[in-house]
């Protein structure tokens, strides 16, 4: 069965590059172009498409207008085309947080092969198929928090390891508010360009009770901050001894395909933390992570994966579960609660 995708941007040239790109794709119909909202709301009703890219910049009603009236609405798989730079970024953020299933930077189109090895246009079309976004434009999200912020306490030692890519800046945000403010240290890789992740660490710092910074190498590793891997050439581990913990950025090569890498940062909370920490995986296309979480578990570590049933895209949580390395798996609602219950003193 073939994906039919409907192209919208207000620029017939960049409406031509979508289009050749995407009919090269077996698996993708192109069954219309539209060049403003206006056009794009008739097309939507006309042709029913399975997937929409939209332009952030268009004439009259903005794409992240048009975005957030779809998702209300008529909710459709949206990928959103944007320059991906920090200018770009917040513009970015916000169209991931209504709704839209990932961001791709137009500056790649051109490109046979993305050299940051990103996904390609017709990769995130075929996942996007796959997703399930809801009306309102964010997925319901039920809270289960039973303690007050100020009624925790944190076992010496204990942290937290997040992975997460697809769907993460929605889900992390969720799940991040339901911490309390002197949350255990908690690390993190989240898929992104390189131009987001401080956009995206201010984002959740502002939203979300405990402070969020974008790590540093050297940066000790304390109660009540949350570490997000920077975007870019270097990996994020965890180093010390005992409870003096802190923070290392680590250049190499992609491992599982990504830089930074889930894996990565797991494999090393497991050789350092072990039964100390929870590691959670959560939405995102592909495999990274899993062999790390496995890793983590074998060390004595509970592991969470986000359940199917919650997830944007049932990708990373689902290899883990698959070889074993998720020793529960939690609605999204949920993964906060067992957090603190899991590193309460």
């Amino acid at each position: 069965m073939t994906i039919r995708t409907l192209i919208v941007d207000d620029s017939a040239s960049m409406q031509a590059v979508i289009r050749r790109k995407l009919d090269a794709d077996p698996m993708i119909e192109v069954v219309g172009t539209a060049s403003s909202a206006d056009e794009a709301r008739a097309q939507i009703k006309a042709l029913d498409p399975d997937v929409v890219t939209l332009d952030i910049e268009m004439p009259g009603m903005n794409g992240l207008e048009f975005l957030e009236r779809l998702m209300r609405l008529r909710p459709t798989p949206v990928v959103m085309l944007s320059t991906l730079t920090s200018h770009g970024a917040e513009v970015s953020l916000t169209a991931l947080e209504l709704g839209a299933f990932d961001c791709f930077d137009k500056a790649a189109l051109p490109l046979a092969v993305d050299p940051t090895g990103a996904p390609g246009l017709a990769d995130l079309i075929r996942a996007a198929a796959q997703s399930r976004p809801a009306a309102t434009g964010r997925r319901e999200i039920v809270s289960y928090r039973h303690a007050e912020p100020e009624a925790f306490r944190a076992k010496p030692r204990s942290m937290i390891a997040i992975g997460a890519s697809t769907g993460g800046v929605e889900t992390l945000i969720a799940l991040l508010t339901d911490f309390p403010a002197n949350c255990p240290p908690t690390v993190i890789v989240q898929h992104m360009p390189t131009s987001f992740t401080a956009s995206f660490a201010a984002r959740l710092d502002r939203l979300c009770p405990p402070r969020v910074e974008e790590a540093r190498a050297g940066a000790p590793l304390v109660a009540g901050t949350v570490y997000l891997a920077p975007g870019g050439d270097r990996h994020l581990e965890i180093a010390g001894v005992g409870d003096k913990r802190h923070c290392r950025l680590v250049e190499g090569d992609k491992v599982s395909g990504h830089r930074p890498s889930v894996d990565r940062l797991f494999h090393s909370v497991a050789r350092l933390a072990r039964a100390d920490a929870v590691g959670v995986i959560l939405t995102g296309m592909g495999g990274d992570g899993a062999e790390g979480l496995k890793a983590m578990r074998d060390a004595g570590s509970v592991t969470i994966g986000q359940d199917k049933a919650t997830c944007v895209v049932y990708g990373m949580p689902a290899v883990a579960h698959r070889i074993g390395a998720v020793s529960e798996q939690q609605p999204l609602g949920r993964i906060a609660a067992r957090l603190i219950a899991e590193c309460r003193a």
